[in-house]
Formats: structure tokens, C-alpha cells, sequence
């Protein structure tokens, strides 16, 4: 099993704190100050086509030159569904009427799963960031082979042990153990598996006794004794979400930024109502509403996403954001407001990682 300064070494980093990539929370300049800091920033592209991902590893080289890490969605294409996606629109209509927005005649699979987006596989060749990390499941071992060529550090999310034994097998370089109090997206590679849930803690102690990987801890670590924590268990590093939200230079809107300093905090929900995936953030009335009793199960992912992106933009003019998706872990309550640099200083203080 490497050890963390081994791994702190191979990747060419300071501290082991890493920043969870959060596709459109996490900006360059996040990213950038995290890794000026002495830990890993991360960019995260599962809603970014390959134009959009090229712009901001540029931005991020032009900010920083340190490693930082890309992270990609692997997931299986959408399920399309007519019937269930008439369905998802018909329950949502009250919801589009109270915000004066017509209903989508139809609905849009607005996400490419890296598996089939082959300019952003050339992108990443061309570019070759430090680290590349895939949530959702693995590319092609061609894929994967290219990249590690390519002297690119591969990650992947697990949550499970049969998941970690299959990239440890696919020849990946370490393991994302996200246990079930993350915020953001349950990584499962199939997602209508029977999910154990199991927490940070236990996931990470299975991995580093069953695996030969380096195991990276990821759910619900908020601050340095959470970060201790997990080095204490056997893991690598701590890759925090939540906890960088409230920095400045993440992309978080200021309703957002004002619910995690809020009560609303202290409640985080695990849906599959926002996305058509299970994923944990902060209640509000369109998950209750879509988890009320009676309701139809939402479209596959992502296409239900657009149907939430739509109803929320339309609320959004109003200034209603009780159906934005608000990602947060069960930690949130332990969220801090600093300067990403800042936030890294205390967590290296409080950990005793320095």
C-alpha cells in the first residue's frame, strides 16, 4: 500500500487535500488557488462539451503551474422513454404554470458520457492535465491505456468494493472512495444496483485492506480533523466538496451561498428527483415535491436534469430558487466562508499535515 508522502510525491503536491471538481461550482481560479496552495484542484467536466473543457484548463495553466485534476462522467447513456418522460413533464406542470413557463414538448439527453465523446479524449491527449479522474464508471481500457501513455494520473470514483476491484483492474493509478454522506452525484456505475451506502469510514478501510490502490477519502470531510481522520484510516488524502463552496472563487450563486449558512444546511437529502440520478443536496420544495407520494419516477439521466434546469431558470427570473439543485453533504452545517488559500492553511493547521 503506497504511503501518503508516496503519493503526495508522485502527483507533485504539497498537502493531502484535494478539491472535488463539483462541475459548475468549481471555477480556474478555484482550482488554481487550491493548487497554489500545496493541494490538488480540480476542474470538473461532465457538463462541459470540448471546447468549454480546453478553455478552462487553459484559464486554470494560466493561473497556476501545478498539478490539477479533470474529472469526467462515465456514465451509460440515457434510457430514452417517452411514456416516462411524458410522465415526469405532466408532474412537474404545476410547477412550470406557477413560474408563468410552458411545459418542454420534449426533453433533451444534455450531458455526453465521456465514453462516447471522442473530441474530448483528443482534447485531453493534446492537453494532458496532471490528473484525470472519472465519476460514474470507466472509459475503454484503450482509453484508459492512452492516457496513462500519455503521463496522465488516472483516478476513478468507487463506492462500493466490487467497483474499486474493477478500476483496480482497468490498470486506473488510485481510487475515490465517496462514501454516502458526499454531496453532489453518488458515483455507482450502476445506479440501479443495490446501493450498500456505506460511509466514508467503512469504505475506506475495505478499500485499503482489499485493494492494492491508493485510496483517496471523499464524503463528508469538512474540515482538518476530518482530513486526519482519514489519513489515520489508511487513505492517501481527503478530497473535500462542500467545504470549498463557500470560497469566493467558487461559481455558487449567492442563494446557494446564503442556504448553506443557513438552517437549510443542517438537512441534505439523497434524490434521483433533480437529475434522474441519486445525488445529495439540500431539500427544497421541488424534491419534496417530486418525492411526495404518488409521484412517477423521473426521467433517466440526465434527461430529467433538463427538465429541472428548465423550471429552475424560469424560477430563477422571479427570484425563486426552491427548485435549483444546491449540492451538499451531510457536513454542510461545518461549511466555512474563506479564500480557498485560506481554507487550505486551516486544513493543513488542523490536521497536522504539514
Amino acid at each position: 500500500m503506497q504511503s501518503s508522502k508516496e503519493f503526495l510525491k508522485q502527483l507533485g503536491i504539497r498537502y493531502p487535500i484535494i478539491q472535488a471538481p463539483m462541475a459548475g461550482v468549481a471555477t480556474p481560479e478555484l482550482a488554481a488557488a487550491v493548487s497554489n496552495a500545496g493541494g490538488l484542484g480540480s476542474l470538473g467536466f461532465g457538463a462541459s462539451n470540448a471546447a468549454k473543457a480546453r478553455q478552462m484548463i487553459e484559464e486554470t495553466r494560466a493561473l497556476t503551474a501545478h498539478p490539477f485534476n479533470v474529472n469526467l462522467f462515465c456514465h451509460t447513456p440515457a434510457r430514452r422513454d417517452s411514456e416516462a418522460e411524458a410522465a415526469w413533464l405532466h408532474h412537474l406542470a404545476p410547477l412550470f404554470a406557477e413560474v408563468g413557463s410552458e411545459i418542454p414538448n420534449a426533453l433533451d439527453e444534455i450531458y455526453t458520457s465521456f465514453r462516447e465523446d471522442s473530441e474530448t479524449f483528443e482534447m485531453l491527449l493534446e492537453q494532458r492535465p496532471a490528473v484525470v479522474s472519472f465519476h460514474f464508471g470507466l472509459p475503454s481500457r484503450e482509453r484508459i491505456d492512452a492516457l496513462r501513455e500519455a503521463g496522465i494520473y488516472l483516478m476513478a470514483t468507487a463506492t462500493s468494493l466490487q467497483e474499486a476491484r474493477r478500476i483496480e483492474q482497468a490498470g486506473m493509478d488510485a481510487i475515490v472512495a465517496q462514501g454516502i454522506e458526499a454531496g453532489g452525484h453518488r458515483g455507482m456505475f450502476d445506479p440501479e444496483a443495490t446501493d450498500e451506502g456505506l460511509s466514508t469510514m467503512v469504505l475506506v478501510r475495505l478499500l485499503t485492506q482489499h485493494t492494492a490502490l491508493p485510496v483517496i477519502a471523499a464524503g463528508g470531510i469538512m474540515d482538518g480533523q476530518g482530513v486526519r481522520s482519514a489519513l489515520d484510516l489508511g487513505a492517501v488524502a481527503a478530497q473535500l466538496g462542500t467545504a470549498f463552496v463557500l470560497c469566493p472563487e467558487s461559481a455558487a450563486n449567492e442563494a446557494y451561498r446564503e442556504n448553506l449558512k443557513s438552517e437549510r444546511a443542517t438537512q441534505t437529502r439523497l434524490t434521483k428527483v433533480l437529475s434522474g440520478r441519486a445525488a445529495r443536496g439540500m431539500t427544497n420544495r421541488l424534491i419534496s415535491f417530486g418525492e411526495a407520494e404518488g409521484s412517477p419516477s423521473p426521467a433517466d439521466y440526465p434527461v430529467a436534469y433538463d427538465a429541472v434546469k428548465r423550471l429552475n431558470a424560469a424560477a430563477a427570473k422571479l427570484g425563486n430558487h426552491e427548485f435549483a439543485a444546491q449540492w451538499a453533504g451531510q457536513g454542510a452545517p461545518l461549511a466555512r466562508e474563506l479564500p480557498a488559500a485560506e481554507l487550505v492553511v486551516q486544513l493543513v493547521k488542523e490536521s497536522g499535515a504539514n
